[in-house]
């Protein structure tokens, strides 16, 4: 278990060290991508994946479409970064309007792939406000949807993991306890949905362990550019997004430049306060752009593999 203190006390000071100098790049990345709908959209993700690349990421994963409506892009995307990145890559998979037995064919290929590593997911009818109806013949949970791969194939596997409490969920231990079945059927780790306060993180850390949860939980950051977009992305998994956001994004719709500043400002801002309490292991959504995570990996002392400048 990581820190009880408060982690602000160390980096929330007017004087003293600067907040990211002397940091040793004692932390482990991995990024997330979503698969290209256009040859304009993969030529910005291949970009992506080549300037994150050098950071030697633990691993890069690559979500599915609602309903497996991206499941030939998940599937060619994948085995391009395998292949051509040479990248160890995660292939999201959910439990939405699938069988079993169509499941058991994608995993299958998967495999044949070279794909060790499923982000496994129950995941959303894809309507908004619109509740999760199982297939007839598919999983009915992200914690049946594990065991199932497991018997399939000697998978790694991610599941997830929510701070702020999934939207679905009756209450905050039942999350948690949905959270531990995923783990109990075969899950290595758990990848958070993004959060903007550091607190929010610590809190959840103290609940898993007094749950007996010690599986790695890793945090999931989103460098935020846009506000109205990030706000529908909350709404989906019941993360809150600060009053003080909208200020600081305030006039700077045609100031694309500026906004991508007070992005990496905010989300270094945040990595470094979880860093000085304890965390070193840190999961980006990329959103298919290399600048901001790559920014926050180097503010965090991370420097490509063999460059010692």
């Amino acid at each position: 278990m990581t820190q009880t203190l408060d982690p602000a006390d160390e980096v929330n000071t007017a004087s003293g060290e600067p907040l990211f100098a002397s940091l040793p790049g004692d932390i482990s990345a991995s990024f997330e991508f979503f698969p290209p709908k256009t040859e304009k959209m993969e030529a910005q993700l291949w970009d992506a994946v080549q300037q994150l690349a050098p950071l030697n990421p633990a691993f890069v994963s690559v979500t599915y479409g609602a309903g497996g409506s991206t499941r030939e892009r998940t599937h060619t995307t994948v085995a391009r970064i395998i292949a051509e990145a040479n990248l160890p890559a995660a292939a999201h998979l959910t439990c939405v309007a699938a069988s079993k037995a169509e499941i058991r064919e994608v995993a299958e290929h998967y495999w044949e792939a070279g794909v060790r590593h499923i982000v496994a997911l129950r995941g959303d009818a894809g309507e908004p406000g619109a509740p999760f109806v199982p297939h007839p013949d598919g999983y009915a949970s992200a914690a049946d949807l594990v065991a199932g791969l497991k018997d399939i194939a000697d998978f790694e596997i991610s599941v997830a993991a929510y701070p702020e409490t999934h939207p679905d969920a009756a209450c905050a231990d039942s999350d948690i306890d949905n959270l531990k079945r995923k783990l109990d059927a075969g899950a290595t780790r758990a990848i958070s949905q993004f959060f903007f306060a550091p607190e929010i993180f610590f809190r959840f850390q103290e609940s898993l362990a007094a749950k007996g949860i010690t599986a790695p939980v890793l945090p999931g950051i989103l460098p935020l550019t846009n506000v109205a977009q990030a706000r529908k992305f909350a709404a989906a998994c019941g993360a809150q997004i600060p009053a003080w956001m909208d200020g600081l994004f305030e006039g700077l719709d045609a100031h694309p430049a500026a906004r991508q500043l007070v992005a990496a400002t905010v989300a270094a801002e945040l990595c470094r306060r979880l860093y000085a309490g304890g965390v070193r292991d840190f999961h980006f959504y990329t959103l298919n752009r290399a600048e901001l995570a790559y920014s926050i990996c180097h503010l965090l002392g991370m420097r490509p593999a063999g460059d010692t400048a």
